[in-house]
């Protein structure tokens, strides 16, 4: 069950142009991804509704001067867009397939920080046969947690093969206030989209066996990180990512979920929302979403933070073990946001290695590979994202080297 990449058979990538086209410029857009893609792509635009508030936005990350702006007219885009450029959509992910289109049109290759949708899945397998690069999952998470991920499941068949008796896999985000009020979350983005996802299912692997979360709120456990208290639960799909995360056949998976994380209390203080999710009523949960985001909005003064955290737990049969875990906890300040420094600075590394001719044409997810992993990770590192790693061996029983 390795995940591999072919490498023969595909198309060659186009040569990039050095032009990149970032679409968008909401709260994810942030001065250090941005600032960092300016520095090393030859010509970056960014692209708003109108060009005033594509150069006001600028002026606001302290970018003035470092990128062009464009207002997104009808067929302005399209006509702006050349061979080997940059397709960047920072727009909900429902407008992704519509940009990909562009981008195969013209020629030109596409980033984004979402999850892969049908969609775009499909549009990618025609985009590898035009020579077409299609970067995904590129950002906070996913994309800083695969890189995590690749790392440690690296190490691990490093340290204890490709057998194991016993595998324990987590992976919890969240991105929370850095002083929790009584609702414990601030809202940020789309409120009935946050709401909206508490009512799909969760698969995961717990205790050896895949399990269904309807309700993923009533699997909410605790999680401790640093001695700090956090709640998680489980989140989407996780099944896909045994595969997308090289999880050898051999391994004998207890553990296997991806989740998120909120501060200690917040299953307590969204009774309601769960009751109203539960419902099933669209509009009671649009106008409840509509109230929260008014009482509990992110202002000037607020600070969010960005928990994640990736563990893995591998035990063999002969008492052989190995465990590691990554943990990235940063607060936002004045001059920058949590969340828009750890969306936009995996997403502008990867958008570097597309326009170094690193990536192959077709679907890919931020990195696949441990060493790919550790070139994106010490990017972070260097730009400010501190992840704090450890690991430990267990010997063999009877070993005493």
């Amino acid at each position: 069950m390795t995940a591999s990449r072919p490498t023969t058979g595909r198309t060659e990538a186009v040569p990039a142009s050095g032009t990149v086209h970032w679409i968008g410029t909401g709260l994810s857009t942030g001065s250090s991804g941005l600032g960092a893609l300016c520095d090393r792509a030859a010509r970056v635009v960014l692209w708003d509704r109108t060009a005033d508030r594509a150069a006001a936005r600028l002026a606001a990350l302290g970018l003035t001067g470092r990128a062009e702006v464009g207002a997104l007219d009808p067929g302005v885009l399209e006509a702006a867009v050349g061979t080997g450029d940059v397709v960047v959509s920072m727009l909900p992910a429902t407008e992704h397939p519509r940009l990909l289109r562009l981008a195969r049109d013209r020629r030109a290759h596409f980033a984004c920080t979402s999850y892969v949708s049908e969609a775009v899945a499909e549009q990618a397998a025609e985009a590898a046969e035009a020579g077409i690069v299609v970067l995904t999952e590129a950002g906070l998470d996913p994309g800083i947690d695969h890189l995590m991920a690749h790392r440690l499941v690296g190490r691990a068949r490093e340290a204890v093969g490709d057998t194991a008796e016993s595998v324990d896999f987590t992976s919890y985000c969240g991105g929370i206030p850095a002083v929790p009020n009584d609702f414990r979350y601030r809202f940020s983005w789309a409120p009935y989209g946050v709401l909206a996802a508490l009512g799909s299912p969760a698969r995961y692997v717990s205790e050896g066996a895949e399990r269904t979360a309807a309700r993923p709120w009533e699997a909410t456990r605790v999680h401790r990180l640093d001695g700090a208290e956090f709640e998680v639960y489980p989140n989407r799909d996780s099944l896909p990512f045994i595969t997308q995360y090289g999880i050898p056949d051999g391994w004998r998976l207890r553990t296997f979920v991806r989740g998120t994380l909120r501060n200690a209390g917040w299953r307590d203080a969204w009774e309601e929302v769960f009751r109203t999710v539960s419902a099933g009523d669209e509009s009671r949960t649009r106008a409840l979403a509509k109230e929260l985001a008014d009482r509990y909005p992110t202002t000037e003064t607020d600070r969010d933070r960005v928990v994640l955290s990736v563990a893995l737990d591998v035990r063999t049969a002969d008492g052989a073990g190995w465990q590691g875990s990554c943990l990235m906890d940063l607060t936002g300040d004045e001059t920058e946001s949590a969340m828009a420094r750890c969306v936009s600075l995996p997403l502008a590394f990867g958008i570097t290695r597309l326009l170094a001719g690193a990536l192959p044409a077709g679907l890919n997810r931020a990195t696949e590979s441990a060493e790919e992993a550790g070139r994106w990770l010490d990017f972070l590192g260097d730009n400010g994202l501190r992840i704090t790693y450890d690991e430990t061996t267990t010997q063999q029983r009877g070993d005493r080297a």
